[in-house]
């Protein structure tokens, strides 16, 4: 009798250590799978300790009355936002020296060891009579081996490639520059308008105090003698709303002047709520610029740092085209290198040898044309960006020029009104009577002289903005390239100085002395 068929299937037998083994495995990677960590609260506080501790560190004290060249030198010496542009480009630095060592041959060290449980033996099968073993399992080396090697390669092509990376990476230096000017020029327009609206606001700040007691004090005579009906009911509740509105002006104000401060102390890097005194000119000095459009025009076009790093964006460009043509080119490389090996069966353990290697890539060939005239599109668009930045700009010249004529008629404005609520005031207080009314009226000229006069700081803020943006737009720095030090002093030399040359430039059409 036939059996039928039956299909077995063995199971190889895994042994306990093996077992132990995969076990003890699987418990090591599950342990090494990566999980969210959340910062704890104290770390929290640790981090927020150390940031506020670093954001002052290393900073001249505040030792007097601080001047608008002391202003604008801690503005370039401890701004965070200014640090940060240093930063970036002293990086881009770091780098460019990476890439120059690119451009030198590669020289490699290896160091091996091996040992194998058995020799590396094996035989021979003829070619003829594959069944028929011609010698018997030999081996030629050892089971344990040690290897050591020093080679120097050089890649031609690599060489050319990193060559135009290189150069590349020293224009982006340049660009990140000029990034740091652009950023010094707005902080230096900033730091214009918020010094001089501290600056009145420092003024003024120990006025607003007893116009709000008298005007406080006014209005509670005003309330008792309501209470014993002293007065009209209607004329009362008149006079208190005049008052109470003028209450209300002298609160916006007194807001108004508690913000100046902070946000100078903001540009310079202070801790918030550190009280310091400014050290204002006497007198307000109206900037001048005399020179004329078509001067205005070319300096722009010459010095605007967008338009310089446009400039070295056009280079980058022109190196990417280059870099991609030689891409294009063969690969040689040069190979030289010493040897040893410890196997016992060899003749020699040390040999050195040379050689030279050329590879090419067939298939770009096909794409010449495709590779070129994406490099050229690259080209013509930063040419292009270019134009249109430099239309940009001498648009921007007229805008500030206009903008610095009219903020100068406001301030002329303002000024003429500051001199009018002076003698208003003046001769309001020469008749002030006891009567109510010739208190609200005495009231309301202080407040209206002291709100002119601080629209008259604000406004000539705004006219010293307007001159920044003006030397901005002309691509006029505050600093000169050299300085004799980075320390607070220096700095302030400095930017006296380069502002008394850009002045007279400003004055003199165009020739800087």
């Amino acid at each position: 009798m036939n059996r039928p068929f039956a299909a077995t299937l063995t199971v190889p037998r895994v042994s306990r250590p093996t077992l132990v083994a995969l076990a003890v495995a699987a418990l090591w990677l599950s342990g090494c799978a990566v999980r969210p960590i959340p910062f704890t609260d104290a770390e929290r506080a640790q981090t927020a300790q150390k940031d506020r501790t670093e954001m002052f560190s290393k900073q001249e004290p505040v030792r007097g009355p601080i001047t608008l060249e002391e202003a604008m030198a801690r503005a370039i010496s401890y701004n965070l936002d200014h640090r940060q542009k240093m930063m970036e480009e002293a990086l881009a630095q770091k780098q460019l020296d990476l890439s120059n060592f690119d451009l030198l041959p590669k020289l490699t060290a290896q160091a091996g060891y091996t040992y194998r449980n058995h020799p590396l033996a094996s035989t021979s099968v003829s070619l003829t009579n594959p069944n028929t073993t011609t010698v018997p399992p030999s081996y030629s080396s050892d089971q344990s081996d040690r290897t050591a090697d020093l080679g120097l390669s050089w890649n031609l092509l690599d060489f050319g490639v990193s060559y135009f990376e290189a150069k590349e990476q020293s224009d982006r230096v340049l660009v990140l520059g000029q990034r740091r000017r652009k950023v010094v020029q707005l902080m230096m327009q900033q730091v214009r308008e918020a010094y001089w609206q501290a600056a009145g606001a420092q003024r003024l700040h120990d006025r607003i105090g007893p116009l709000v007691e008298q005007a406080s004090a006014a209005l509670d005579d005003s309330r008792r003698a309501q209470n014993e009906r002293l007065a009209a009911p209607l004329e009362t509740l008149n006079y208190q709303h005049d008052l109470l509105d003028i209450l209300r002006q002298l609160e916006a104000v007194r807001a108004q002047l508690d913000e100046a401060k902070p946000r100078l102390a903001s540009l310079m890097n202070l801790e918030p709520g550190k009280d310091f005194t400014l050290a204002p000119p006497n007198g307000f000095a109206e900037p001048v610029v005399d020179m004329p459009v078509e001067q205005m025009e070319t300096s722009a076009l010459e010095r605007r740092p967008e338009l310089v790093e446009a400039s070295y964006n056009e280079r980058i460009s022109v190196n990417e085209t280059h870099k991609a043509l030689a891409k294009l080119l063969p690969g040689i490389e040069v190979e030289v290198g010493t040897h040893y090996d410890s196997n016992s069966f060899l003749a020699f353990h040390a040999w050195r040898e040379a050689g030279l290697r050329v590879s090419w890539n067939l298939l770009n060939l096909l794409n010449v044309k495709t590779i070129k005239g994406t490099a050229d599109a690259q080209l013509e668009v930063a040419r292009t960006q270019r134009l249109a930045l430099s239309m940009a700009v001498l648009t921007q010249v007229h805008v500030a020029r206009t903008d610095l004529d009219a903020k100068r008629r406001q301030f002329e404005l303002y000024k003429q009104m500051n001199d009018v609520d002076q003698q208003i005031l003046e001769h309001t207080r020469n008749a002030a009577q006891a009567s109510a009314v010739g208190k609200l009226n005495e009231i309301r000229a202080a407040v209206g002289a002291m709100t002119t006069e601080l629209r008259l700081y604000e406004s000539y803020g705004e006219l010293e903005s307007a001159y920044g943006q003006m030397l901005a737009t002309l691509g006029l720095d505050p600093v000169p390239g050299t300085v004799k030090g980075y320390d607070l002093a220096s700095l302030e030399q400095s930017i006296a100085q380069e502002q008394q040359h850009w002045d007279q430039f400003a004055r003199a059409g165009g020739a800087k002395p």
